[in-house]
């Protein structure tokens, strides 16, 4: 039976998440066991995690203070779940987004842990009543949903099950703040979470904008990019609208019922099929060809941006 000992995290599932988890638990000085079904896998995710350390510190964009050499030495790979989880404080699953896959890997978790270890899923979007239903040790379960790239975007969403000890909730809140993410509590599972609801309600009025002809595929991204998320990159909209007004009762004054009306415009859900796909897809693949090697060189550019505005918002934050 596996026992918390301070300073060691299993990772179950070595794709990209699991990768960049393992990263940000080694730049905290944490012990990280990473497994995967396919031992194939654990390798090539290895080799791609000292790769990308190896550049990070080239780039001075390292996390932590540790050396590269320093964190890689403190992943390793492991041939069973049991191996993983053996001395783990702290369980982070990877694996894909799939409730009967996960709800199996958690089934056998659950049988590996004691009382002590926290279990946390990666899941963006399965509700933890539905995950973690069923476990003896469902008091230790949460969804701790990172946002990809999790080593260039910091937020953290912490779902409980009905049934998460509110020490739990507290126990990953505190672990992810000393990895430097920047960790919130969603009181209450909804589907969705927060993260996923925001953004899918961007996305769906972006869609009906392109849709019905209003604005280009390409125009509709600078409004987000050059506008929205100027500002949105620093701070929210709820403090946006405080900003933009003499506080929050004069904003709500002032602009109640024009945003009343204006979300009274807005039409169904969308299909996100037929002709406006075709018309989305030309246009950003005009802008990036959609071959692998296109894709992968966008996502490094989008990296290397991330990177620089997380140096810029620290910058910010210590004036």
């Amino acid at each position: 039976m596996a026992s918390s000992a301070a300073g060691v995290v299993a990772i179950v599932g070595s794709g990209l998440i699991g990768q960049s988890w393992g990263m940000l638990f080694a730049s905290g000085g944490f012990k990280v066991k990473l497994y995967d079904i396919e031992q194939q896998q654990v390798t090539k995710a290895l080799e791609n995690i000292r790769k990308e350390m190896k550049l990070l510190e080239q780039a001075g964009s390292l996390k932590g203070s540790l050396s590269a050499e320093e964190q890689l030495s403190l992943i390793r790979g492991c041939a069973s779940v049991e191996e993983a989880v053996e001395g783990a404080m702290h369980i982070q699953e990877c694996v894909p987004e799939n409730l009967e896959l996960k709800r199996k890997i958690f089934a056998q978790l659950d049988r590996a842990v004691d009382d002590t270890i926290v279990l946390s899923s990666s899941t963006s979007c399965l509700l933890p009543s539905q995950l973690f239903a069923g476990l003896a040790h469902v008091k230790q379960c949460i969804v701790a949903h990172p946002v990809n790239p999790p080593y260039y975007v910091p937020l953290v969403e912490l779902v409980p099950h009905p049934e998460t000890s509110p020490a739990t909730v507290d126990r990953t809140h505190a672990l992810m703040q000393k990895i430097g993410q920047s960790p919130i509590r969603v009181l209450k599972e909804i589907d969705g979470f927060a993260l996923n609801r925001l953004q899918f309600a961007i996305i769906s009025e972006a869609w009906r904008l392109v849709q019905e002809g209003i604005v280009s595929p390409s125009d509709l991204d600078l409004v987000m990019s050059d506008g929205l998320g100027m500002r949105y990159a620093f701070i929210g909209p709820l403090e946006t609208m405080h900003l933009n007004a003499e506080g929050m009762l004069s904003y709500c004054d002032r602009y109640r019922e024009g945003m009343k009306r204006v979300l009274k415009s807005f039409g169904p859900v969308p299909e996100f099929s037929g002709p406006t796909v075709e018309k989305v897809n030309q246009a950003m693949c005009v802008k990036i060809p959609d071959d692998p090697e296109h894709l992968a060189a966008r996502r490094k550019w989008r990296d290397e941006c991330l990177m620089s505005l997380a140096r810029l918002k620290r910058q910010m934050q210590s004036q």
